[in-house]
């Protein structure tokens, strides 16, 4: 069922949405420990990339992002398209 260019695209998108779930806990920990963080815009480019579901995810476990406009926007816009450009190709 899932081969070939739907198979890879699915694994794509599988393995960046679970990148960037990591990466805003990992960002969030650090906000936390007051430590270094991980930049708005790497945050935002992995959401942009494809990673949209789990930033979404990642702000909502970690209460992360959440009261930031600028995500509270961009990250759910990103998400729809990436999620409707992947029906349309499969």
């Amino acid at each position: 069922m899932f081969t070939g260019i739907n198979g890879l695209l699915l694994l794509y998108y599988t393995v960046i949405n679970l990148a960037t779930f990591v990466i805003y806990g990992i960002d969030k920990l650090m906000a936390v420990k007051h430590a270094y963080r991980v930049p708005e815009k790497t945050l935002i480019l992995m959401a942009g990339i494809g990673g949209g579901a789990g930033a979404l995810l990642g702000m909502i476990c970690f209460r992360h992002k959440i009261r930031k406009p600028k995500f509270l926007i961009i990250v759910p816009l990103v998400t729809i398209v990436h999620i409707v450009v992947l029906f349309l190709l499969i």
